[in-house]
Parts: structure tokens; sequence; C-alpha cells
């Protein structure tokens, strides 16, 4: 089924000119001329501005309304970037020039091959230091309120600065990544052509040309939401039966991870374990200021959770199956005895049979679809190595299971 656009195109022929113009990009690649089409699934408007489609929009019934639905409602979307700032931050996303001694991308940790996270239970940042949180995936960026695993930025754009200047992470200055861009051959120009009516780069060009690429990276086309749109052979009986223990009132796993993005947005009290001789890590009780937050962290996604292993904020979990095991523990199991949380009350003690368990898992691993997975630049501006492979860890083996091209 192809949704169609104001202009009568559907947004699977988008989709394909799109495709179709990766050929003419990458001959420009020498030059570094920026694309003027839209990633897939985005309806290209007057003046190059791109906008999202999706199957989900012919829904009215917003997310919350219905817990356990298939066929919800996504939450508002970032869009309305350009075609050319999109493709902009595609090569920042993936230039080393962003980093204090450009040898890390935001691709780095954000790796599209581990799902845009990096497979690690703590990230690596600049130098080889070692971060305290896991990275989160990118994937359908576009939906979220709040970002960071302490939910401490409200944006996309907020977001971006945080790895950055971060010490431990990108180890960047503001006068440095500015004066680097400006000083670059050709960086001037591609600020230039997505920013036209600015007359040279500033730092806010370059978090918005970031969150417009990260802002286009949606995956909506599982064989789970082909299912929701009512293709039911889609999923076997085994997933189905493994969907209702997951949408059920004694699992309760739908009313944090709600269809269709598989998050609530919010940030919950779960008393997750640390990694053996980790301290207590507070979560967003430090970004609100509020000890009922302690060990709070913002429910992620679980879009594409097949490819993001470990699990939780420290990786704390190697596999799906022994999180899922953890919520089946019993409430506050994992809580360290001198401590006091309090524990959010959708987590209590389910006592769901191992054959449950297992069908959680098999559900989960539908969820998958990388199948609008942007072109990694062969080259950037900066001229060096677009992808840093140093620190992130091997690829675990998944299915995608939907066919690319294909209207989410």
């Amino acid at each position: 089924m192809n949704i169609r656009s104001a202009s009568g195109l559907s947004v699977a022929l988008l989709g394909g000119l799109w495709l179709a113009g990766i050929a003419t990009a990458s001959a420009a690649d020498t030059d570094f001329v920026l694309r003027n089409q839209c990633p897939p699934s985005f309806e290209r408007l007057a003046g190059d501005v791109c906008r999202l489609v999706t199957r989900y929009d012919q829904y009215d019934s917003l997310q919350g309304h219905g817990v356990g639905g298939t066929k919800t409602e996504l939450p508002p979307r970032r869009d309305g970037f350009t075609a050319q700032q999109i493709d902009l931050g595609r090569y920042l996303f993936f230039d080393p020039l962003l980093s204090g001694d450009g040898t890390l991308s935001c691709a780095s940790c954000h790796h599209p091959d581990k799902g845009f996270g990096d497979g690690l239970g703590q990230s690596v940042g600049i130098a080889g230091t070692t971060t305290h949180r896991g990275a989160p995936t990118l994937w359908n960026s576009a939906f979220l309120k709040r970002f960071f695993w302490d939910a401490r930025a409200d944006s996309l754009e907020s977001q971006a600065e945080g790895p950055l200047y971060a010490a431990d992470e990108m180890g960047n200055t503001r006068p440095q990544l500015l004066g680097d861009l400006r000083a670059n051959a050709h960086y001037p120009a591609l600020f230039a052509e997505a920013f036209p009516d600015s007359e040279r780069i500033e730092l806010s060009m370059v978090y918005t040309a970031l969150a417009a690429f990260e802002a286009s990276l949606i995956s909506l086309n599982s064989r789970y939401d082909q299912y929701a749109h009512g293709h039911h052979v889609a999923l076997n009986q085994e997933e189905i039966a493994g969907l209702n223990v997951f949408r059920s009132f004694v699992a309760r796993c739908a009313e944090c991870h709600t269809p269709p993005l598989f998050t609530n947005q919010q940030v919950a009290v779960i008393g997750a374990p640390e990694p053996e001789g980790f301290a207590l890590d507070v979560g967003a009780e430090k970004t609100f200021d509020a000890p009922e937050l302690k060990g709070g962290f913002k429910v992620p996604t679980l879009r594409n959770i097949a490819t993001t292993a470990p699990y939780m904020h420290s990786g704390r979990f190697e596999t799906l199956r022994d999180t899922v095991e953890f919520y089946n523990g019993g409430r506050g199991h994992a809580v360290p005895e001198d401590v006091e949380m309090q524990l959010h009350w959708h987590i209590w003690d389910p006592k769901l049979a191992d054959h449950e368990l297992d069908l959680i898992v098999a559900f989960l691993k539908t969820l998958t679809d990388e199948s609008f997975m942007p072109q990694i630049p062969e080259r950037v501006p900066s001229g060096l190595n677009p992808i840093n492979h140093k620190h992130a860890a091997p690829r675990r083996d998944v299915a995608s299971a939907s066919p690319a091209g294909i209207t989410p």
C-alpha cells in the first residue's frame, strides 16, 4: 500500500526517486553537492522541505488511549527540515572533524550496523575514555520529547551539544569546532547551500543539521507493523502469542513500551541493577532534582531492540531473554539493601512461566526494521575516515524483516 502525497506522488515513488539519486550524489561527492531529494517516506514540499508520511497517520487513537492496541497514532514528530539540511547532517554525523582530536564521529557510538548504538554497555569516547552509560539507538528520534537516558535534553538540537563537548565523549570545544568547520575547504559552501539565508557557519546550524539527519531515521515497517496494518500472516503463531503476552495486564510490558513507538516517553524507576563493581547511577534524580526519581531512566523504544544489545542504561544484560527475566524477578529484587527507590507501580511480580518469557522475546524480534538505512558516505569533507570501528562491538546476528522502499 502506498500513501499518496498532496502532490499526487506516492511515498514509495518519492523514496524510489531518492534512492535513484544516490548514484548521482555519489558521483558528485568529489564536490560534495548536497542532495535535493528527501529520504524515503518523506514528501518533498515547496522549498525542498521534507515532511514525513506514514501509514500510522491514518489512525487517530492517541498513544496511551489504548495501552495494548496495535493501531494507535504516533506522537507529534520533528520534520520540516530541508533535503539539503538532512544531507548536510549526514556528512556531519559521519565526520570525525566534530571530535576534539579527529578520531571519533557521532557514528562511532551510534553506528548504523549496531542499530545506531555501539554494542557496548558503556560507550568509549575520546582517547579511549569509558563513559558510564551505553549509547541509545537513534531510530525514530523524530518522535521523542526527551533525550539521554536521564532525560536531560528536551530537543534533538540540545542533545547534539552534549556529546560534542563532553570531555569523556567527543571532547571538542565550541571555538575549535566552529573554527575547523569555517576553515574547511568544503563545509562553508555546504552550509551556504543548506542555510542560504546565513552569511557564514554558526554552531546553531550544526545542531540543526544533525537534528535534521537524526529525525530522518525512521523505522516503522517491521513485521509487527505489517501485522498491525492488517497483514496478519506477517507474524507466526508464536510471535502473535508473544504479542498477546506483551500486551496483557499480567506482563504489562505495553503500559510503558506503548505501541506503536514502543515507549511512553516517561521516566521510570525500575530498580535495574548496575554491572558488577559499578556505583549506583541516580539517573533522572539529578536531572530533575527529584529524590523520587533516584535510579530513574527514560523508557527506551523497543524498535530494533534485537540489534542493540546489551540492554539497560549500562548494558547490564547481554540478551533479551535476560532482560525480560529481570522484570519477572519480583518487585525491587535487584535494589541494593541500603538504597531506597520509589519503584514504578508497573514493576511488580507477574510470575510469567519460562515459555511466556520466550514468547515475549520472539515477539520483540519482530520489531526489527532497517529498510530505510541511510547511505554511509564513502568520503566526508574533512578527508578523515567516516566511521571509526575501533570501539564498536561486533554486530550480533539479526534478521531484518521488512523490504526496502516500503512506506512505514
